[in-house]
């Protein structure tokens, strides 16, 4: 019998990916879903098919339902993650956490009084590139590592009617480098371990009334190891994604965000990660194919999640790496608006 899941809120829009991969699988299916805008919720799950559950606390209290996918406005993470919590249901949580760390650990304490399994959805854990670079890194492949640079993009500050997204209401999420730095901090962190400490530039430099489409972090790590956290969210194309700079070799990764995998067509052939050790001639390119666009990273999610929910695999993220993850994105904005080193605890 498969596992039966629902959705709990669809405000992220990766859980409609999720959503239309589980469709196709054998061992999981999506049953029912809520939200708190009624109209939302009923056009999606009529989309994908299932029910729509008026009230949380009746899908929640559903025996059918095993677990939740949690996608609603980043606000109201910490509430939906209690009520799960308390109605016994494993979770995956869409990022960031929260946009407090109050709130992160009102999270922490429910997952950790209620016993339930609990997950964050980070699809850079879930790709084959990205997992490669990370055991490369932490196997010695290219000696001690100085610098790992990880460039995110997106476009979204160009988008008609952008500054009316909730993505960007102080109320439901702060703003857009909250939301979606934390992809790249997640990944800074999951390769070389919990940071020591950041300066941050934070700027708002195209339309005033979207706040911070251009952030640059620079995360200090044991032994001194300097991760760039770069992102721009008027990014309209791109190529290069990730540098990792050893003393033994140098790694390369393309196309491994949205404006490099989903702009401009991908050259035939090409393979996106390679790497140089020293005293080679040549580049090595490592055979992991590039998706054709970033949509298939983000239905990455999906397996690994049915795997976690069915108890074969531990949490993609724990929920004290999803605090960790708000932890480094709050210091970034301490540093930038003091012109500071800030310390991480």
């Amino acid at each position: 019998m498969p596992i039966n899941l629902a959705i709990v809120g669809f405000a992220h829009g990766h859980v409609d990916a999720y959503a239309s991969e589980i469709a196709g699988l054998e061992d999981a299916r999506i049953v029912a879903g809520w939200d708190h805008d009624p109209e939302r919720g009923a056009a999606r799950c009529e989309a994908h098919g299932f029910e729509f559950v008026p009230k949380l606390g009746d899908l929640l209290a559903r025996d059918d339902v095993a677990g939740v996918i949690i996608g609603s406005e980043t606000a109201y993470h910490a509430d939906n993650v209690e009520a799960a919590a308390r109605a016994g249901k494993d979770m995956l949580l869409q990022k960031p956490m929260a946009l407090t760390l109050e709130d992160c650990d009102r999270i922490v304490r429910a997952v950790e009084s209620s016993g339930v399994r609990f997950s964050m959805a980070w699809q850079m854990r879930c790709d084959p590139q990205n997992m490669w670079m990370r055991d490369a890194v932490r196997s010695g492949k290219i000696g001690k590592v100085m610098i790992v640079r990880r460039r995110h993009g997106l476009a979204t500050h160009l988008w008609p009617d952008f500054e009316n997204a909730w993505h960007v209401n102080p109320r439901l999420n702060r703003d857009i480098f909250m939301d979606d730095a934390a992809h790249p901090a997640d990944f800074l962190m999951w390769v070389l371990g919990a940071p020591t400490s950041v300066m941050a530039e934070i700027d708002t430099l195209l339309n005033p009334k979207i706040p911070n489409d251009t952030g640059v972090a620079i995360y200090r790590f044991a032994g001194g190891t300097m991760g760039i956290l770069e992102c721009s969210f008027t990014c309209v194309a791109a190529e290069d994604t990730t540098t990792i700079v050893g003393d033994k070799g140098t790694i390369l990764q393309s196309y491994g965000d949205l404006p490099s995998c989903g702009v401009a067509p991908i050259p035939e052939g090409a393979r996106g990660l390679k790497y140089l050790l020293a005293g080679e001639t040549e580049w090595t390119v490592v055979d992991i194919p590039t998706p054709p666009n970033h949509g298939y990273r983000i239905r990455g999610v999906a397996r690994p999640a049915v795997e976690f929910f069915l108890g074969r695999r531990e949490p993609i993220a724990t929920a004290e790496e999803g605090r960790l993850n708000v932890r480094m994105l709050l210091a970034a904005y301490d540093s930038s608006r003091t012109g500071r080193r800030v310390e991480i605890e």
